[in-house]
């Protein structure tokens, strides 16, 4: 059983073919979807202008996909946000530990390090698992408590 019923998704140019394949998947299994991404793959396009529209509006009842070349632009942008858990993950095995110990609630692939299916996989492993809680909740409340440093 899935853990949300809507996920956002966005990728820059590099993603566009993996965000369209896995929007489709995502409607398949009865996600309502909102794409986010950009609308070409020819011509290159700044990943961090294709961030906010996932993580503005992930919430306790959604998920976020964000998709580049390597998923390392990406995952590095979304966590700049408070409560923002993005999680660059490129096996189901990262995915549900994601989950379950980080309460990720973004994930990020590498379109050129991931074959479809594997993404497919790995995406529905994080949508299916749940929170463990427990000791790992204390660690999560505290990612929102870290600050900015100055120096």
């Amino acid at each position: 059983m899935l853990v949300v019923d809507r996920v956002f998704v966005s990728s820059d140019h590099a993603g566009v073919q993996l965000r369209l394949l896995l929007g489709t998947y995502l409607e398949g299994l009865g996600c309502k979807v909102a794409d986010c991404g950009c609308d070409v793959s020819d011509d290159a396009v700044d990943y961090p202008d294709y961030v906010p529209g996932v993580v503005d509006c992930v919430s306790d009842t959604s998920f976020g996909v964000l998709i580049c070349g390597t998923g390392i632009g990406m995952s590095i942008a979304a966590n700049r946000s408070r409560w923002i858990r993005a999680a660059l993950c490129h096996d189901s095995v990262f995915a549900r530990l994601a989950r379950e110990h980080n309460d990720a609630n973004v994930l990020c692939f590498g379109s050129r390090y991931i074959e479809p299916d594997v993404a497919k996989s790995v995406l529905y492993t994080f949508l299916t698992t749940r929170f463990l809680g427990g000791r790992h909740a204390a660690r999560v409340k505290k990612l929102g408590e870290v600050g900015s440093c100055s120096g």
